[in-house]
């Protein structure tokens, strides 16, 4: 599948828990919720991916970790915020950069109406 086609399938699956628990709760229960509809679904998955950081050729472990890598290829980061802002934005852009991945989802699960809480983001390096 490519990156596409996977961003597609969890767009599907994100709303399908929304839809289910509304908004209003905590990052940690939209995670946990989707990575089980993920993984029901056949795909592969994995949560708080650790994701060092080499600065000047030297792998440092400085506590970075992804929200959920699907498929090795796209980076999910979830939040539960009034809005989304820069920071979150940039966060998750690095996550993709630090990986080499080429595209992200950044998804908002406290609002009313999903698709006005879902981010694409593109890695244009």
């Amino acid at each position: 599948m490519t990156e596409n086609e996977i961003a597609n399938k969890i767009i599907g699956l994100a709303i399908e828990v929304h839809k289910a628990l509304g908004p209003g709760l905590l990052e940690s229960a939209y995670k946990e919720c989707l990575m089980y509809k993920i993984i029901q679904s056949g795909m592969f998955a994995e949560k708080e991916k650790p994701m060092p950081l080499v600065f000047e050729e030297v792998k440092l472990d400085c506590g970075y970790r992804m929200d959920i890598l699907v498929e090795h290829k796209l980076v999910i980061e979830i939040k539960s915020v009034e809005a989304l802002n820069d920071v979150h934005l940039a966060q998750t852009l690095t996550y993709m950069k630090l990986g080499n991945f080429k595209l992200g989802l950044l998804i908002n699960f406290n609002v009313a109406l999903l698709k006005n809480g879902i981010k694409r983001v593109v890695n244009k390096e």
